[in-house]
């Protein structure tokens, strides 16, 4: 009751084609959302727009922590909560499921929604790891549930108008892209008791690369198609905490064109840095992926400057897609079968620090920082 008010690659590439045969198959009117892991990200980013989107509403939040679960509810107007996942699972008045646990749990929420006949829209990175992605795309197969994840990026304006201007040919043919993201790690002054959850990747899958990265290198799939090839070298350089802070990566796409990245989490302050670059044979475009600046077109009519306003909820192009999906049969651009690419690709780039996931996922090789292994639950 609610309290108060390899084969691998083969599945992940399955054809997107299912999402618009199980959607057509959906007999809903509106979607009726509940959320499972109501806490920071679905307060701003993501609880509004399920709720704000027309056809679309928010009927029920779970959190562990039942008096922050109320206190979601109250805020968001909902009109009940609970402190079990199973329960905001079978309440019949929930008809879609919204996972914004952290990624060790996604898999198991996801999969048990759908088996429960309830299309799911889950948070990124899809899961803590690449064989829990292909998990619940055999789910979503079986049951018939459309499976939907957050990189929302792909709807944003700056990023559009990046993919309208490549498409154009205003800088000719992509010869190369790069990407840089330096950051300052602000565990350089926290006990590991007080550590964000992103730094355990037992719970995260990784460090801030699984967080962070996987937006950038889930937009280049979306600008060009899966990447190949895929070769990284990852450390941990600070000593911080138990994941690796520090990422460089090649990788290329289908028409040969390379492309590379470095990633670092405990740089100075004046070393950090905020840069997606793509390169080609009239100009080159820059923009920064997590900064609000300016996207700059250089060719050979000059230098241009965009600049761009997003939502106030950030994931609001992408709800408004998720629910024309499930109501309409429309296309979504973000979808379990490339969402599940982009975990293939991170898994690769830091298979030298973490070795076989599969033996070990929580434990780092080679390193000697070990965290036990630990049961997170959503608070």
């Amino acid at each position: 009751m609610p309290e108060p008010a390899s084969r691998r690659q083969a599945e992940a590439n399955q054809g997107e084609t299912n999402h618009k045969k199980q959607s057509s198959d959906n007999q809903m009117d509106r979607v009726n959302w509940g959320i499972i892991g109501a806490g920071n990200v679905t307060e701003v980013k993501s609880g509004p727009a399920l709720y704000r989107t027309e056809r679309s509403r928010l009927m029920a939040v779970m959190r562990r922590d039942g008096e922050k679960a109320a206190g979601f509810a109250r805020r968001h107007d909902v009109g009940r909560w609970y402190t079990k996942a199973d329960d905001l699972i079978h309440d019949p008045e929930v008809n879609a499921v919204y996972v914004a646990t952290p990624p060790s749990t996604h898999s198991l929420y996801a999969s048990l929604a759908m088996k429960a006949g309830k299309p799911v829209y889950v948070e990124k990175p899809m899961a803590a790891r690449y064989d829990e992605c292909l998990e619940m795309l055999r789910v979503s197969r079986e049951t018939g549930m459309p499976l939907f994840v957050a990189y929302y990026r792909r709807t944003l304006p700056a990023f559009l108008k990046v993919k309208e201007l490549i498409d154009a040919g205003e800088i000719g043919k992509v010869l190369t892209v790069s990407i840089r993201l330096h950051r300052q790690a602000a565990e350089r002054e926290q006990e590991p008791a007080a550590m964000d959850w992103r730094v355990d990747p037992a719970i995260a899958g990784g460090g801030y690369f699984y967080d962070l990265a996987s937006h950038q290198l889930d937009y280049l799939d979306f600008l060009f198609g899966p990447l190949s090839g895929v070769r990284g070298t990852a450390a941990n350089m600070a000593g911080l905490y138990p994941a690796e802070d520090t990422v460089t990566g090649t990788f290329a796409f289908a028409d040969g064109m390379p492309g590379s990245g470095s990633w670092c989490f405990a740089c100075g302050k004046e070393a950090e840095t905020d840069l997606m670059e793509f390169t080609g044979e009239k100009g080159r475009i820059t923009l920064p992926c997590f900064q609000h600046g300016e996207m700059i077109l250089e060719n050979r009519q000059g230098r241009h400057a965009f600049r761009f306003v997003n939502p106030e909820h950030i994931q609001q192009n992408l709800v408004r897609q998720v629910v024309g999906a499930l109501l309409d049969g429309t296309p979504c651009v973000s979808t379990g079968e490339s969402a599940a690419r982009t975990n293939r690709v991170l898994e690769e780039m830091t298979g030298s620090y973490y070795g076989k996931r599969e033996e070990n996922p929580a434990v780092p090789a080679g390193s000697g920082q070990h965290r036990q292994d630990q049961e997170y639950h959503p608070e």
